[in-house]
């Protein structure tokens, strides 16, 4: 199935979109590599008003709100891509999504990757705002053993590193990949054009 038509024009953001970047630290792009997509990290908007919206998101050390300007500047050659949410929101989905997210403000970021966890991780974040906000739930819930084998170069060796020398194959975990893959999303943005095309890795759907 060939991919949906998207953009690389600027389009206004709406509270509930789905901004996803590209970062350079080396765990997240072993992420991009494992799930064979482009991006690795994701955020939520939840401030639409004035000229930079407000970015919710989970990252190190804790989930913060960071404007969008500041959150793309950080994306490698500033490829980002918005997606939105395919039901319509009315007003009490986002002030459900915002408090959802204002809840999780300050939450500490999981390294494990882990979906039962005390922590948080940005899909994680993003997948439990929205499904607070609206009952939606966004992209795949995936064991590691699932995860990793599904590539045919997951590159173990990083991986039991980052484990400590075990990788928790049993442990459930969801990707910026599956979100941004999720029938209940649609790209509304893809930029910038001019991004290099090793980025374009993403499967089609």
């Amino acid at each position: 199935m060939s991919r949906p038509a998207v953009t690389t024009s600027p389009a206004p953001l709406r509270v509930g979109d789905l901004v996803f970047i590209r970062v350079t630290a080396r765990p997240f792009l072993e992420v991009a590599s494992a799930t064979n997509c482009w991006t690795n990290h994701v955020g939520i908007v939840v401030d639409d008003r004035g000229d930079d919206p407000l970015i919710a998101e989970s990252t190190f050390p804790l989930a913060r709100t960071t404007p969008m300007t500041r959150f793309v500047e950080r994306s490698e050659h500033g490829r980002h891509a918005v997606a939105r949410l395919a039901m319509p929101l009315d007003d009490t989905h986002r002030h459900r999504l915002i408090e959802a997210a204002k809840r999780r403000m300050g939450a500490f970021y999981d390294t494990g990757f882990n979906l039962n966890s005390r922590g948080q991780f940005c899909s994680r974040f993003v997948r439990e705002v929205v499904f607070e906000a609206t009952g939606t739930q966004l992209g795949e819930v995936e064991t590691f053993a699932t995860l990793l084998r599904r590539h045919p170069d997951p590159k173990l060796a990083f991986w039991r590193l980052w484990y400590f020398g075990r990788i928790p194959w049993h442990r459930s975990t969801v990707t910026p990949a599956s979100v941004l893959r999720s029938p209940h999303v649609r790209i509304v943005c893809d930029a910038p054009e001019t991004a290099p095309a090793a980025f374009d890795n993403e499967k089609e759907r």
